[in-house]
């Protein structure tokens, strides 16, 4: 997550040599492209943490989140 980067509140999801921007309200791919079992696992963890990342996103405090269940 890039502190005072631009709307709407995201992250970037990095595997490799793909990037994908993910929209943390919608839980959402919206720029970029992960091959798609990434792209379901990020997503999966995103809609687990949502209310944390925006926690992060609206504090511009960064912390480790737990990996998926």
């Amino acid at each position: 997550m890039y502190f005072n980067d631009h709307l709407p509140p995201h992250f970037h999801a990095i595997y490799g040599e793909y990037v994908g921007m993910i929209d943390i309200k919608n839980i959402e791919v919206i720029e970029g492209d992960l091959p798609r079992r990434t792209e379901k696992m990020v997503l999966e963890w995103a809609r687990q943490n949502k209310e944390e990342l925006m926690k992060m996103w609206n504090s511009k405090q960064f912390r480790i989140l737990e990996g998926l269940n």
